[in-house]
C-alpha cells in the first residue's frame, strides 16, 4: 500500500494504515501530510486509484461512492465522496441458526455501589429534582441548588433538572414526555426523587406517577406548587427528609453484573472509529461476558451500518425489532420530507468524517462484539443482560437523557471535538485524539488517542480500571465541573 500512494515511508504514513481492514481503500492521516496533495489531521486518502463511481471502502465496508475519479494519496471527502443512502430497506431474514461472532472477553472485576431496596444498584446516591412542566423549571433548579450546598457531604448531589416540556403537547408526544421523566425517576442513582408540578399543566402529577415502577415510586416525593403555600420551604422541607433518609447509605461490594452503562458519541472525528469507539466495544464485551447491560442508541448513526449490527441479534425476533425500529425512523426522516443522510454533523465533517455510512460504521464499534439482546422503545427501560439498542435521536442531550432514563447509572460519551456537557448520570468522556485531551483537560476524562501508541490490551486494561473507580465513587470532569443537564425529545406539534 505504501508503494500504490508513492509517498516516502514515514510514521504518520504507517499509523494511518495500521488499523486497516482487508480490502481497504482509504486510511486515516495520523497529522498533517503530504502524500500526492496536502491530507489534513485526521482526514482520508486514497490508497489505490478510485475511478468515478466506484464504491469507496473503510472499516471493511463501503462509505460511499467517488464522485469524480481519486488518484491514489489524493484527499477524499465531501468534495468527491458521497453517500449511497436514501430510504428504507427490506432487510434480509436474520437465519434462525446464524452463529454469532463474539471475541472471548474477560468479566470484570467488583467495584463498590449503593445497594437499593429493590436490589439494583447505583453508582451514585444522589437526590434528584424533575419538573413536570417547563413552568417550574427554574425553581426546581434554584431550589436544588440552594439544597446541594445546605446538605454537601451529606449525599454525593442534589441536582435540579429543568426543561421547557410537559404542557401544550398532545398524544404521543406528552406520553414520551411522561415516560422519559419516569424513567429518569426510577434510576437507581436517584435515591430519592422529588417531583414538582404547577398543578395545571398536560403532564399531571397522578398520570406521571403511575408510570414509574412500582419498586421506585417509595423514593419519590411530590409537590404541587400552585397548591402550596411557600412553595420554596415545602421543596426544602421534602428534600430535609430525602437527605436525613440517605444519608446514611454506603458504598458496598458490587458484582460486575449490576453495571448497566450507556454508550454514546457526540463531535466525532475521522479518529473516533479506529480509537475511542472500539474502546468502548472492548468494555462492552466485558459487560456482556459479566452479564451487565449495555445500551446503544442513536438510531440515525446506524444507518449504513445496521446489517453488522443485526447479524449480532440473539434472536429472529430481535432482529425483526430492530430492523423495524430502524425503518420506523427513518420513515421519521422522510415524512418530515427530509433526507436519511443529512448527517454528519460541519463538526463532524471538519474532523474528516465524509458520509453518514463511514460515521455510522464507526459510531456501531461502541457495542464491541456484544449479543444484540433486546429492542427498546425511547423511554423504556433496558433489562436484559448484554447489548440492547434504545430508541433516541443522535443529539447529544436528547439521546444521554434517554440512556439515563433506560437504566444506565454510567455514560460513556466519546468526541474528537469535544464538549464540556454531562448528563444525570456520571458522564465520562474519552477523546478519540491526543490533541484533544491535551487541549481540553477540564473536559477529558480518558485519552483513547493512546490507542495508536501503546498496546490496545495495556489501555484497554487501563480504560476499565478507570471505570470501575468511576462506578466507584470518583468524579467525573462534567460532574466536578456541575455541568448536568437533561433534554427531552419532543415529535408532536404544540398547542
Amino acid at each position: 500500500m505504501l508503494a500504490a500512494i508513492k509517498a516516502e515511508e514515514s510514521d504518520l504514513v504507517a499509523t494511518a494504515l495500521r488499523a486497516l481492514e482487508p480490502g481497504e481503500e482509504v486510511a486515516v492521516a495520523g497529522n498533517i501530510i503530504a502524500i500526492a496533495e496536502a491530507i489534513p489531521a485526521h482526514h482520508k486518502f486514497a490508497l489505490v486509484p478510485l475511478s468515478e463511481g466506484a464504491d469507496v471502502r473503510r472499516f471493511g465496508a463501503r462509505i460511499g461512492r467517488a464522485t469524480e475519479s481519486i488518484r491514489a494519496g489524493g484527499h477524499v471527502h465531501v468534495h468527491n465522496c458521497a453517500t449511497c443512502l436514501s430510504g428504507e430497506i427490506a432487510y434480509s431474514e436474520r437465519p434462525a441458526d446464524a452463529a454469532l461472532d463474539r471475541a472471548a472477553a474477560a468479566p470484570l472485576p467488583d467495584w463498590r455501589g449503593y445497594r437499593r431496596a429493590d436490589g439494583r444498584w447505583a453508582t451514585r446516591n444522589e437526590i434528584w429534582l424533575l419538573p413536570t412542566v417547563g413552568c417550574v423549571a427554574p425553581l426546581v433548579e434554584d431550589v436544588a441548588r440552594q439544597a446541594a450546598h445546605r446538605h454537601a457531604g451529606r449525599v454525593d448531589a442534589i441536582a435540579g433538572f429543568g426543561h421547557p416540556h410537559g404542557c401544550s403537547q398532545l398524544g404521543d408526544d406528552l406520553a414520551h414526555t411522561r415516560r422519559l421523566l419516569a424513567g429518569l425517576a426510577a434510576n437507581p442513582n436517584a435515591g430519592g426523587v422529588v417531583l414538582t408540578g404547577l398543578g395545571c399543566e398536560s403532564n399531571q402529577l397522578d398520570s406521571l406517577l403511575e408510570e414509574i415502577p412500582n419498586a421506585a415510586r417509595a423514593k419519590v416525593r411530590v409537590l404541587r406548587a400552585q397548591d402550596a403555600g411557600d412553595e420554596r420551604a415545602e421543596l426544602m422541607s421534602l428534600i430535609d427528609d430525602l437527605a436525613d433518609e440517605l444519608a446514611t447509605a454506603t458504598r458496598e461490594i458490587a458484582p460486575a453484573s449490576a453495571l448497566c452503562v450507556g454508550l454514546k458519541c457526540g463531535g466525532s472525528d475521522a479518529l473516533s472509529g479506529l480509537t475511542a469507539n472500539p474502546l468502548l466495544g472492548r468494555f462492552t464485551d466485558r459487560l456482556a461476558a459479566s452479564d451487565a447491560r449495555a445500551i446503544l442508541t442513536e438510531i440515525p448513526e446506524i444507518f449504513g451500518a445496521e446489517e453488522a449490527l443485526f447479524a449480532r441479534a440473539a434472536s429472529r425476533e430481535v432482529f425483526e425489532d430492530a430492523s423495524t425500529l430502524l425503518n420506523r425512523f427513518k420513515r421519521y426522516f422522510l415524512d418530515q420530507g427530509q433526507p436519511v443522510s443529512e448527517n454528519p454533523s460541519p463538526g463532524n465533517i471538519a474532523g474528516g468524517i465524509t458520509t453518514l455510512e463511514e460515521k455510522s460504521l464507526g459510531a456501531v464499534q461502541k457495542g464491541g462484539h456484544a449479543a444484540l439482546v433486546d429492542v427498546i422503545d425511547y423511554g423504556r427501560q433496558a433489562t436484559r443482560p448484554g447489548l440492547t439498542l434504545l430508541e433516541a435521536p443522535g443529539n447529544d442531550a436528547v439521546s444521554s437523557t434517554a440512556l439515563a432514563a433506560a437504566g444506565a447509572t454510567m455514560v460513556l460519551f466519546t468526541t474528537g471535538r469535544g464538549t464540556p456537557l454531562g448528563f444525570p448520570v456520571p458522564t465520562v468522556k474519552v477523546s478519540s485524539n491526543s490533541n484533544l485531551a491535551a487541549a481540553k483537560p477540564g473536559w477529558i476524562d480518558f485519552d483513547a488517542g493512546r490507542m495508536l501508541e501503546e498496546g490496545q490490551d495495556t489501555v484497554a486494561a487501563a480504560f476499565a480500571a478507570y471505570l470501575l473507580s468511576v462506578a466507584s465513587g470518583e468524579q467525573t470532569r462534567a460532574e466536578a465541573n456541575g455541568q448536568r443537564a437533561i433534554a427531552i425529545w419532543k415529535s408532536g406539534v404544540t398547542l
